[in-house]
Formats: C-alpha cells, structure tokens, sequence
C-alpha cells in the first residue's frame, strides 16, 4: 500500500483509498520555473505509483501562469499530460483527491503532498542540504544547457522531494553518466536468457516507492541490482525494465542499438 507524507500535518497517510475506487490527483503550478517542474515531476510519480498499484487516477492540472509553456517543459521531462483542472470537481465518484504542491505554495484543503524548492547553481556544485535559490543560468523550457531531459529528470528524482536542491554542472554530469551506463548495460543484459525478478528485489523496490514515493531508494536498489554477482543478466534486465514503469528514464531505449 502506496502511503505519502501529508505536508499539513506531517504524518504518513494511505494514498489509495480503503475501498478500491478512483483517485484524483490535483497538480497546483503557480509560476514557470524549475520548481513547479518538480511539482509536475512528483506527481507523475505519484500518478505511475498509484497505477502500479492497481489504482484508477484522474489527473488535473491547475497552473496559474504560462500553461501552454509548463506544459511543453514537462512533457520535455517524460511527464505525462494531466487533463486541465478547470475539470475538477465534476464528480466522476472518486474515493480520495490529493493535492501536490510546491513547499510555501497553494494550501488547497485536503491531503497535499509537497515538492521543495529547487535552484540552479552556475558554480558547478550540487547542494541538496541548503536553501534554493531563484534559478540562474536555466531558461525553462529544457535542461540547462541543452542537457537530455531525461538526465534532468534522473538529477531531479536522485535527491528526496523535501530536500530543497541546487543543481549545477556536476550534478548533472553525475546523472548523465548514470544515465548513459544503465541504458548501454540494460541493452546488454536484454540479449541474455530472461530470468524472473527475484523476489527480495522486487519486494525492496515496492517497498521504497510504497513508502513516501522514495525514489531515491528505488535507485538505490538498482545500484546493488547492477553489481550484484548472484543476479543473472536477464534479472537484472527485468528488474531496470519494471523499475522503469516508475521512473520513467527510458532505461530501454538502446534495445537493439550497436554495442
């Protein structure tokens, strides 16, 4: 069972209602900026949890500045479409709403789950313990620099969304090496025999995505995933191909490709 971080009240909450029934899930953006990207980011991840859990979810989105751009930076980012929030409270039936916000934003009644600031450092280091800053240097939409979105995207989930983050160069590079020996390695291992995912791992993948949308945990199982001498290659390629389904990085996208 999915439980989240209500950012009213601190506690531990159970994402998928009690009795099986549609969720809706309310994305608030209040300016275009890498911030509320990351808003948009936490609940695509909210959304994907939910799915791989069983649950059905409508998701809205409500963005009170420069939609049209939001919108293109987040589809950049592998995020999929939500519907337009004006549409919120049609009753379609469902059984619980949550509300993902940025940290300080909108305060909408009901369970909100929240994302932290995040800034971008021009230095070159990564500080994911100290304040955000406004961003420099990042002209949304796109990665800084023209970086994949989906290393952005890697860069974004490797730190807890409470955590407010400053990205830079070195952060960025870190994730995009990440990135390019996972997709060459998962290519690799596909041409192997499939094997099943083991049991332990799986249950440690849905145990940390299960607990508060911890993504940083489920890549901390896929680095033990990569090394670990007792997992076959067609293991190893069936656990990134269905921690994939969360993570949304496009882990197979060099199927086929020359090695």
């Amino acid at each position: 069972m999915l439980r989240i971080t209500d950012a009213r009240t601190g506690d531990l909450v159970d994402a998928a209602p009690a009795r099986r029934g549609l969720t809706r899930v309310e994305v608030h953006a209040q300016e275009f900026d890498p911030t509320n990207l990351r808003v948009l980011l936490v609940a695509d991840l909210l959304v994907r949890a939910l799915e791989l859990g069983g649950t059905p979810v409508w998701a809205l989105l409500s963005a009170e500045h420069r939609r049209t751009e939001l919108r293109a930076a987040a589809s950049a980012l592998g995020v999929r479409p939500f519907e337009e929030g004006h549409k919120a409270g049609t009753g379609l039936g469902e059984a619980q709403v949550l509300h993902v916000v940025a940290e300080g934003g909108p305060r909408p009644d009901g369970v909100r789950i929240a994302a932290a600031p995040v800034g971008w450092d021009d230095r070159g280091a990564a500080h994911p313990a100290g304040p955000a800053t406004a961003p420099t240097g990042w002209d949304v939409p796109g990665a800084p620099g023209g970086t994949d979105p989906a290393v952005l995207r890697l860069a974004l989930l490797a730190q807890p969304r409470a955590t407010p983050l400053l990205l830079g160069p070195t952060a960025l590079g870190d994730a995009e090496d990440t990135l390019a020996r996972w997709r060459r390695a998962v290519a690799v291992w596909a041409q192997r025999p499939s094997r099943p995912i083991p049991d332990e791992i799986r249950a440690d993948l849905r145990r940390a995505w299960e607990n508060d949308l911890d993504a940083t945990g489920v890549l901390r199982v896929l680095r033990g995933v990569e090394t670990a001498p007792e997992v076959p290659d067609g293991a190893r390629f069936e656990t990134y191909a269905y921690a994939d389904r969360l993570l949304g990085l496009h882990l197979t996208r060099d199927l086929g490709a020359p090695q």
